[in-house]
């Protein structure tokens, strides 16, 4: 579990799908005058350089952020934009923000970061990317720290849920994580993002997550037609997602569609 490093695959498609609602979510909350608490269970470093060994080893960022820029799929003063572009202006051409950047960006003075990142090297790298006052960062098990501030203060919140998914066992304990989060937090809006594989395994995580009275549920799936990647698609399912955000969750989906080889 503590091999994944996401510095070979920053700025694909899944993470344009990821860090695009994720941006869209914020922008949402953050619109509203009342202070908020963001958590993360598996924060990562925060900062990627595309231009490193990396992401050059693999390329994935050829068939995202690369051609989303380029194309203009999305308005210029898309809360994901905006973050990507204030990323660059203080860490050059080739700095790509993670989520932990993406919501400093979005969030204001009185809002509450927690960051949880279990990687020695990942978090070493996340203390230094995401230091800043608001912001505590934890070396400890996502699922573990989440549920031990659970409920915080502010109660207003969000919690994006991001694993490897590298062991199987991964997509049955989101699904038990989000039901135990949801029961001691119920005002929490969870985003949780994983991968659509051939052995189909997010199948077994939506059936137990989609059998619950769970509130303000939403639900995407992005499949991949035309991509070098080895996962078949990107999904997200959400719960008590903000209000009016439907359009804007349209938008950023076709846009990845597009991008995926879908017509």
């Amino acid at each position: 579990m503590l091999s994944y490093q996401h510095s070979y695959h920053a700025g694909n498609l899944p993470d344009i799908h990821k860090h695009g609602v994720l941006a869209i979510f914020l922008a949402a909350m953050a619109a509203k005058p009342k202070p908020m608490t963001v958590v993360e269970t598996h924060a990562g470093r925060g900062l990627y350089d595309l231009g490193g060994m990396e992401a050059q080893k693999t390329g994935e960022a050829s068939e995202g952020i690369v051609p989303l820029l380029k194309k203009k799929l999305l308005p210029a003063d898309h809360p994901f934009l905006t973050a990507v572009a204030a990323t660059r202006k203080l860490h050059g051409a080739n700095a790509y923000p993670g989520s932990p950047l993406i919501a400093q960006h979005l969030l204001r003075e009185g809002d509450i970061l927690h960051l949880m990142e279990l990687h020695p090297q990942e978090h070493a790298a996340l203390r230094e990317t995401a230091r800043a006052p608001g912001v505590n960062i934890h070396r400890r098990d996502g699922y573990e720290g989440v549920l031990s501030i659970s409920p915080p203060t502010p109660r207003r919140g969000l919690v994006l849920i991001d694993p490897s998914y590298e062991i199987k066992s991964e997509y049955m304990e989101a699904a038990s994580f989000i039901k135990e989060l949801h029961a001691k937090w119920p005002e929490a809006t969870i985003l949780l993002w994983y991968p659509i594989l051939q052995a189909g395994l997010h199948t077994l995580m939506l059936d137990a997550l989609e059998g619950t009275d769970l509130p303000g549920v939403w639900h995407d799936q992005v499949m991949f037609s035309d991509t070098n990647l080895r996962m078949l698609g990107s999904g997200l399912f959400a719960v008590n997602r903000p209000y009016g955000v439907d359009e804007a969750l349209a938008e950023i989906s076709g846009a990845v569609s597009k991008l995926a080889g879908n017509r």
